[in-house]
């Protein structure tokens, strides 16, 4: 399969690319996406099929007759073997069966009598998008890439919506410029021969949780080491996070067994309630081939660092820039050390463990096991027995709960007891956002709620799957920042067949008040020590959040000096201004600030873009 570009590209872990159709005006569209440093895939043709950016190492194509593949990202298929499916497609719906069994995490592409089909993954790690562009429908797997083509502003009323604390499904898959269409996580892209039509086709569903504890985890140990193995079988040297938890200590085990040498990083937290540098040694002594690195704790950034420097081209807000410099900050340390690839335990806490909001649901059909347990959970989280209640009588369907949302944006913030037994947390709007951007918010949410459905009909598997999709929107922008910095991510939990594995398992047998991650102590048990396993808490590093606030007020002053949120008039910027001067105020506590925060930082990173739009730099 052919393949141009003028220069040797990025490095692994920084894959992104647009997808054209086989035809002469999508060809001359796609002239304009090529850019010095740029790949191209092209069809049988000869005309552009994929352009972008790819290290060779990821990307795997194979072609037959009239049916092309290419696979794009972390995944250990090879030619022969894509071009065994290639060879075998008679229909591109055939590939959701593909598609359900590849490992890694990917972007699958497939080209079948002039259609096209393009896929992410069901976690939302790897997204796609599409537009019309001068007559042609364009896919791409970043929104601005797209955006930029069009040559148009961020709506104001997506940046309206993205001030919202949380973001709620759907509106958080709402991309910031018009003219732009997000594809589903969980579906596929279809584009018609007349490269213009346009389908998304269902691929993947969550798997119905029924197996037992005792059946289920053998498979979770079975996918979590696939999905470690897809990065470490070429060895050479990796890095892990071994924090001491059970998420990351469970991949630094595993990467251990692997061809790869190994090298673990512990940042102790400032707190001195902090127990994470004890338990990661306690793992550290069963790991004697692995290189233990323990950075310190007083040079690590605090949260809030650096927002006034960040420069990555985003193509949407996220609260993953009050944690930039933390999570990249030891990076070039472990790339000195030789890493070539950097592994997390992100993900865990979304996949090993689940919601309370299942018990909504298994209140009605095993009443006494549930009663058992809520009685635990009100004593381990100190819900009141008269909120318990009414969280758990909450009958509304999900599009009731968005519209009641939209009328309450001002109220305080709601108990935790009906967040974590009820659709998720209700967002919320703060003292700072303006009238006209509230207003903007509360007609997205209405419009949203006529035809809203949740993520599941059960609220907790719903509860899951947005809490996963909400994390990967976040560690798919630390991924492209990680692999500018020089040493890419990845994170195994948040591959699709690890997450299939977590879901298939009873809610009842994964989250329980009477033991901290029962799913993963099992899965690793044999592979992790016993006394690692024993672990029954995790750090919150709140102290590293507190002190950062008062530190960086100076840094959160100057952000609202220039505000780019005050001109378009959707923020007070004079009261973001006092409240940066009273560091201590007490609801600043929770994280009210983090959209508020993430929205400017990503208008300020527009301007500083080519090609600004009038409405990130006036």
């Amino acid at each position: 399969m052919t393949e141009t570009h003028e220069s040797a590209g990025p490095g692994p872990g920084d894959a992104h690319f647009a997808v054209f159709p086989d035809r002469a005006d999508a060809a001359a569209v796609a002239r304009s996406f090529a850019r010095p440093g740029t790949r191209t895939l092209t069809h049988a043709s000869g005309r552009p099929w994929l352009i972008g950016r790819w290290h060779h190492e990821e990307v795997v194509t194979a072609r037959v007759g009239t049916a092309a593949l290419a696979v794009v990202g972390c995944c250990p298929i090879d030619a022969a073997e894509l071009e065994r499916h290639a060879g075998r497609l008679r229909d591109l719906t055939a590939l959701d069966t593909l598609a359900r069994t590849l490992p890694g995490s990917l972007h699958l592409a497939a080209a079948l009598d002039e259609q096209l089909r393009v896929q992410g993954t069901a976690s939302g790690l790897r997204l796609v998008f599409h537009a019309v562009i001068d007559g042609v429908r364009v896919a791409a797997t970043s929104a601005d890439v797209l955006a930029a083509a069009l040559g148009g502003d961020p709506a104001e009323e997506q940046l309206a919506v993205r001030l919202l604390w949380p973001v709620p499904h759907p509106l958080s898959e709402v991309p910031l410029w018009r003219g732009v269409t997000a594809v589903p996580p969980e579906d596929a892209l279809i584009i018609a021969a007349d490269g213009r039509s346009v389908r998304h086709s269902r691929w993947w569903t969550p798997p119905e949780p029924t197996r037992s504890l005792a059946d289920g985890a053998p498979l979770v140990r079975a996918a979590l080491t696939r999905a470690v193995d897809a990065r470490t079988r070429q060895g050479g040297v990796v890095s892990c996070d071994l924090s001491g938890g059970l998420d990351s200590t469970s991949i630094c085990f595993l990467a251990a067994r692997s061809p790869a040498r190994v090298v673990a990083g512990t940042w102790p937290g400032r707190d001195p309630a902090d127990t994470d540098l004890y338990w990661a040694q306690q793992a550290a002594r069963s790991l004697p081939h692995v290189e233990h690195v323990v950075w310190d704790a007083d040079a690590s950034p605090l949260v809030y660092s650096e927002l006034l420097d960040i420069d990555d081209l985003l193509d949407e807000p996220t609260i993953g820039v009050m944690d930039r410099s933390r999570v990249l900050h030891h990076l070039p340390g472990l790339g000195q050390r030789g890493s070539r690839l950097h592994l997390t335990g992100i993900g865990g806490d979304h996949v090993a463990w689940c919601s309370e909001a299942y018990y909504h649901r298994l209140l009605r059909t095993r009443p006494l096991f549930a009663l058992r347990q809520l009685r635990g959970f009100r004593a381990l989280w100190q819900w009141p027995l008269a909120g318990t209640a009414r969280a758990l009588a909450d009958t509304r369907p999900y599009g009731t709960w968005l519209t009641d949302s939209a009328r309450r944006l001002r109220e305080p913030l709601p108990p935790s007891v009906s967040s974590g037994l009820g659709w998720g947390m209700a967002p919320r709007l703060f003292d700072w956002v303006t009238p006209d951007a509230q207003r903007l918010a509360e007609r997205a949410l209405r419009e949203a709620a006529l035809r809203a459905e949740p993520l599941h009909r059960d609220r907790g598997l719903h509860t899951d799957l947005e809490q996963i999709r909400s994390c990967t929107r976040i560690v798919r922008q630390w991924d492209r920042m990680a692999a500018r910095a020089g040493v890419p991510m990845a994170s195994p939990f948040f591959d699709d067949r690890v997450i299939e594995a977590c879901l298939a398992v009873r809610p009842a047998d994964r989250v329980t008040p009477w033991q901290y991650k029962p799913l993963l102590t099992a899965a690793m048990k044999g592979v992790v020590p016993d006394a690692c396993l024993r672990r029954t808490n995790k750090a919150a590093a709140s102290m590293d959040a507190s002190n950062g606030l008062r530190e960086h007020r100076g840094d959160l002053l100057a952000l609202w000096e220039s505000s780019r949120l005050e001109r378009l008039g959707l923020v007070d910027g004079n009261a973001l201004r006092r409240l940066a001067q009273r560091p201590g105020t007490p609801g600043l506590r929770d994280p009210i600030l983090y959209s508020t925060i993430a929205c400017e930082v990503w208008l300020r990173g527009l301007s500083r873009a080519p090609g600004t739009t009038a409405a990130a730099s006036s």
